[in-house]
């Protein structure tokens, strides 16, 4: 069983050689190499008539394996190198084409796979930036894409929103990949495409073809990934299958971060006109909030759920609890007052509170109505609140809130009955 390669007799065809494959009573293409060694090359097919009597043999290779399998025809040669190759019976531009591939292609037909031409997300202005290093950059020519050539400090494409590199994307083949990651590059890669809002490393490959490595433990090459994806868990590992679809995928994954870092503009910019901070939380705005709230929360309304300010748990507060939707009873937050003036209110009712932790519907309500009712909110009542405030943090109460360190302007130091 051979595969023969033959000068085709043509002379005005741009395909020079005829390829014969031992199937179906042997079939014949007209081919441009001898062997896809870098590049597929594109096999035009061609009634078995057309083998000459006497062929001009340039390439004869004994097969161990040439079967059909689905939509492509896998050859193995029977020699050390140049083993595999694979004839893939594919479309492209709305007609059947055959392409013959080997692993060590550069460029990969998927066997009837047709991607999309739309427009990712809509994205009808999309420009990528190719780092100048890369030999064979993508050329994204089936969408509507322009590129700039320009050096990165990381990744080997990459969109900017405002001048700001938002996204990056890595390109690897697999004997890349091996040979960066057995010589610790990739790791590095890795920590410098970590530093920016979001990035990947797309492997033009399948992830299988790590497992029939022969240069390398394959073992090896997949604990180090591991490892590494462990390590770095914002840099996904992306196994694409082939080049063309290593490509599609990262035209989508970076028109998608660019739409998601406009809209992330687009929504600080908005919770800024609102007067809160891009994190959610409410900032204090109102003049009347009691001193005391204003030394201690250092700006933002702690939640009901936030220690007095002093105690171990202060700073480690969570969202108030505006920003989490209507609740059963009032919030701290919606009180204008922080925890420890609720619960030094509180005790000067005799009320029993804690130290710490979540307050009771009891107090927040009684507060509320109190406050609601005397119009101490906003007026008088800081000045109470502080004073009470002030003797929480200072020592123990005994029934009266006096004026401590923190003790505010607007009202005395007696609690108002």
């Amino acid at each position: 069983m051979e595969l023969i390669v033959a000068r085709n007799p043509d002379e005005a065809s741009s395909l020079p050689f005829l390829l014969r494959l031992p199937l179906a009573g042997g079939l014949v293409f007209r081919v441009r190499d001898t062997w896809p060694r870098t590049n597929a090359i594109y096999c035009h097919p061609v009634p078995a008539s057309e083998w000459p009597e006497s062929p001009e043999v340039v390439n004869r290779v004994r097969l161990r394996i040439c079967a059909r399998r689905g939509a492509a025809i896998d050859i193995v040669a029977d020699r050390s190198r140049e083993q595999r190759s694979q004839l893939v019976f594919t479309r492209a531009r709305g007609r059947e084409v055959v392409f013959w591939q080997s692993p060590r292609t550069a460029k990969q037909s998927r066997p009837d796979v047709r991607l999309p031409a739309a427009r990712a997300l809509g994205v009808a202005d999309l420009v990528i930036a190719v780092d100048a290093h890369e030999h064979y950059p993508y050329r994204f020519s089936s969408q509507q894409v322009a590129t700039v050539r320009k050096g990165l400090r990381c990744g080997d494409y990459a969109v900017e929103v405002g001048g700001e590199v938002v996204a990056a994307v890595e390109r690897k083949s697999l004997t890349d990949l091996v040979s960066s990651l057995t010589s610790g590059r990739l790791g590095y890669a890795l920590g410098e495409l970590s530093a920016l809002p979001r990035a990947a490393v797309v492997i033009e490959d399948r992830y299988s073809k790590v497992f029939g490595l022969d240069h390398v433990r394959p073992s090896l090459v997949a604990d180090g990934l591991a490892e590494l994806q462990l390590r770095w868990s914002s840099v996904p590992l992306v196994w694409a299958e082939t080049r063309k679809l290593a490509e599609e995928w990262t035209y989508r994954f970076l028109a998608a971060a660019r739409r998601w870092a406009e809209d992330e503009q687009g929504v600080e910019r908005r919770l800024q006109g609102l007067g809160t901070e891009p994190d959610g939380l409410r900032l204090v705005t109102g003049a009347g909030l009691p001193s005391a709230g204003r030394a201690a929360g250092a700006g933002l309304v702690p939640d009901e759920d936030e220690p007095a300010p002093g105690s171990r748990r202060a700073g480690r507060g969570r969202v108030s609890a505006a920003a989490t939707g209507p609740r059963s009873r009032p919030p701290v937050a919606a009180l204008g007052a922080p925890p420890a003036v609720v619960r030094a209110w509180a005790r000067t009712r005799g009320m029993a509170v804690s130290d710490r932790g979540r307050l009771s519907a009891q107090v927040l309500e009684a507060y509320h109505s109190a406050h609601v009712r005397t119009g101490n909110d906003a007026h008088g009542g800081s000045g109470v609140a502080s004073g009470a405030a002030g003797d929480a943090e200072a020592g123990p109460h005994d029934g009266t809130a006096t004026g401590g360190t923190h003790g505010g302007s607007g009202g005395s130091g007696s609690t108002p009955s």
